[in-house]
């Protein structure tokens, strides 16, 4: 059974936010005229490395550099697979095995997740926090009658929610984001993952953790602003 795509609803006159390149660096730009690096930036340059280096050095350079290549293919053309579902297009996976993989666990979160959404907002919305942050989420809307942020990601292999915690210091960010500029009061925010062997997980910003990973959030900005702002 083919499922349908999620209602799409305009409630909000969304901004432009346009990527920019400046000096190597890419940041956006907001119609105030700020220009601000995006959330996957402060996030990468404020993470802690240990674990990552420890993971390159034990799989060598080359290879490590071969893997997260080939997921971020894997990983794209999921997100166009899901895009083209939810604008109502059809997907065609065709027969190159890249697609026809993102195309099966493209399957795994329309059924699992998208399922449950009841209004799209906004499908690869750019947003911002006037002077501090800006970027795009995947989806902005309403999931199980409570507005959210829901991105898409898929991996290697199944992830434990500890290793997970930068997915929602990005809900987190991009939900204040939204509030900040729009007005809303979105406290909660979904990533639905898919595995290459293609298990389902979700991991969940709960409206009673938001301040928690907001605060969180605040701290890597400033960390990024302070150390790593050249």
């Amino acid at each position: 059974m083919e499922l349908t795509p999620p209602p799409y609803v305009e409630r909000y006159q969304y901004h432009t936010v346009k990527q920019i390149n400046l000096e190597g660096k890419r940041l956006y730009e907001a119609p105030d005229g700020s220009k601000t690096p995006s959330v996957t930036t402060i996030l990468g340059k404020t993470k802690d490395m240990t674990h990552l280096n420890a993971w390159k050095k034990r799989v060598g350079e080359e290879q490590a550099q071969q893997i997260v290549t080939e997921a971020a293919g894997v990983g794209t053309a999921m997100h166009n697979n899901l895009e083209r579902f939810l604008i109502g297009e059809e997907r065609k996976p065709g027969n190159n095995l890249v697609h026809v993989q993102a195309n099966k666990m493209a399957d795994q979160i329309i059924t699992n997740a998208l399922c449950d959404v009841d209004e799209i907002w906004g499908i690869e919305q750019a947003l911002y926090y006037p002077q501090m942050y800006s970027g795009t989420t995947d989806l902005v809307g309403v999931y199980k009658g409570q507005p959210a942020i829901m991105d898409f990601k898929q991996t290697n292999k199944p992830k434990k929610k500890e290793w997970v915690e930068d997915y929602y210091l990005q809900l987190a960010a991009y939900a204040m984001a939204h509030n900040a500029v729009y007005g809303t009061e979105i406290k909660e925010g979904h990533v639905f993952m898919c595995s290459r062997d293609l298990q389902y997980q979700q991991f969940d910003l709960e409206p009673s953790d938001f301040e928690h990973w907001c605060n969180e959030w605040l701290k890597r900005v400033e960390d990024y602003y302070i150390n790593h702002h050249n």
